[in-house]
């Protein structure tokens, strides 16, 4: 008799191996998102309010061994978060997508903007691919000129003539 173990016992070995490290992702992106959000950081107890779950679940979720969430409780979290994209707690590249997006929101809200109207020619409501990245983009890049500007004007001496002012004479 041998103590190699059978194809089902392998298959549950990789089950249950992928199982903790979706727990293990879960646990890394909340406490994530939860230190990191533009309106943030949230504790647990604020987030679990805001939500709609409790706090003790939400500190199993970030625990290490985790916890057996349900899909409502992590769309529930997203949600709250203002995440409209269900897979940022489980898909690596829609967790650095959403995270991006979350960290120009951030930016936008440090320069103090209020409001930014999109427009857009075609009648549907989702953007062709790739034009969220470019649209993150020259947002970021409209924030760098700004900072840059706003630098710049610092700088200057406050007796100094501003570019009105030369302009004016």
């Amino acid at each position: 008799m041998s103590d190699a173990p059978s194809p089902k016992e392998l298959a549950g070995r990789t089950r249950d191996h992928r199982i903790e490290q979706a727990k293990s992702a879960i646990a890394k992106r909340l406490r994530h998102v939860r230190q990191h959000h533009p309106e943030g950081p949230f504790t647990l107890a604020a987030l679990a309010e805001r939500a709609g779950v409790s706090k003790r679940t939400l500190a199993q979720a970030e625990s290490a061994q985790g916890s057996n969430l349900t899909i409502e409780t992590l769309v529930k979290v997203a949600s709250a978060l203002g995440i409209t994209r269900d897979a940022y707690f489980l898909d690596e590249q829609v967790f650095h997508e959403v995270n991006t997006e979350l960290e120009t929101l951030k930016e936008l809200r440090e320069q103090k903007v209020e409001s930014v109207a999109l427009r857009t020619s075609t009648p549907t409501s989702t953007l062709p691919p790739g034009s969220l990245e470019k649209l993150t983009g020259l947002l970021k890049g409209i924030l760098d000129s700004a900072t840059r500007a706003q630098d710049t004007l610092q700088e200057l001496p406050p007796d100094s003539p501003g570019p009105l002012d030369e302009n004016a004479s």
